[in-house]
């Protein structure tokens, strides 16, 4: 309850969360599949570290949602470059 979200969105974000994670290894055979994976996963990490701020997180709070959206968008390029 700390991030304010209901039930049913922490369940979304869950799902989320697996459906990237084959997404990002499906990409290793279908590259457009890795890129809306990576892609999406940047996004997600961008709503994380806006959540972080609204809750009034301190810096190294937030810092890991930053890296993963910077690791992430990253990846977006690398998978973008193989297609």
């Amino acid at each position: 309850m700390r991030f304010g979200l209901t039930d049913s969105q922490r369940k979304l974000t869950g799902n989320l969360q697996i459906a990237g994670s084959a997404g990002l290894l499906a990409g290793l055979i279908f590259p457009v599949v890795g890129l809306l994976a990576a892609v999406g996963f940047t996004a997600m990490m961008l709503v994380a570290f806006i959540v972080r701020l609204k809750i009034k997180d301190s810096v190294v709070q937030s810092l890991p949602s930053v890296i993963f959206m910077l690791i992430n968008a990253w990846l977006s390029i690398a998978f973008y470059n193989l297609l």
